[in-house]
């Protein structure tokens, strides 16, 4: 008969250390449930991404360094949305273009 006991007792500790595994890993489900939630809400208010990017250096001058398509995998944090007709005017002011979007050649601006 303390056979039977001591099998119940560790049945019953194998239970509650289950319970306890089982409401952790609900709790790592809630938490992945509500960063995808909070993702997507950002992705939904998040504003478009402009059409023209101008790059601007580093420094006080802070010279153009490239004229960008909206989106560009190549533009730096120092880039600021431009106007297609401020972008047109960066080009002809012969500011560069970038070599990976082309920007000039989506203007129709090339030489």
């Amino acid at each position: 008969m303390s056979g039977e006991i001591h099998q119940l007792d560790a049945l019953r500790f194998l239970e509650r250390v289950q319970e306890r595994d089982l409401a952790r890993t609900r709790r790592w489900i809630a938490d992945a449930e509500r960063r995808k939630a909070e993702r997507l809400r950002g992705e939904q208010v998040r504003p478009p991404a402009p059409d023209w990017l101008k790059e601007l250096g580093i420094g006080s001058g802070r010279a153009p360094v490239y004229v960008h398509v909206g989106g560009c995998h190549m533009a730096k944090n120092r880039a600021r949305s431009i106007t297609e007709e401020q972008a047109r005017r960066a080009l002809w002011d012969q500011d560069p273009a970038c070599t990976h979007c082309k920007a000039d050649a989506e203007l129709g601006a090339m030489d």
